[in-house]
């Protein structure tokens, strides 16, 4: 489901990929694995958890700003597609206990335009 990454004010849990199949989703599954991903964070004092999705996607949107993440930056053609086409990803984030003051997120962050190789920690 994800990994701990980056140093000092970007230590940070990541979900590289949480996916539900067809017949199960609907029964709190996703919520109950990001609840239990976010505890992980918390014990290993990160500061936040962050994660990429197509803002396309809407219905995983939906979930992950009920879930209280935001839109920290859109990636420029971070995902590729058929026929070369890109499409852009959101990464977007949710402070953690350790992030006292909300450093990890900011407003508008779909306006917040970076290229792939800017998002290493």
């Amino acid at each position: 489901m994800g990994k701990t990454e980056g140093r000092s004010k970007e230590w940070h849990a990541h979900v590289t990929a949480l996916t539900i199949a067809p017949e199960y989703r609907r029964l709190g599954l996703a919520r109950k694995m990001m609840d239990d991903f976010e505890s992980v964070g918390d014990s290993e004092n990160c500061h936040f958890v962050d994660l990429f999705v197509r803002p396309s996607n809407v219905l995983a949107v939906k979930l992950y700003r009920n879930l209280g993440y935001s839109v920290y930056r859109t990636v420029r053609g971070y995902y590729s597609g058929s026929k070369g086409a890109e499409e852009n990803a959101w990464d977007m984030r949710k402070p953690l206990k350790s992030d006292k003051w909300k450093q990890s997120v900011r407003q508008d962050g779909e306006k917040v335009i970076v290229e792939p190789e800017d998002t290493y920690f």
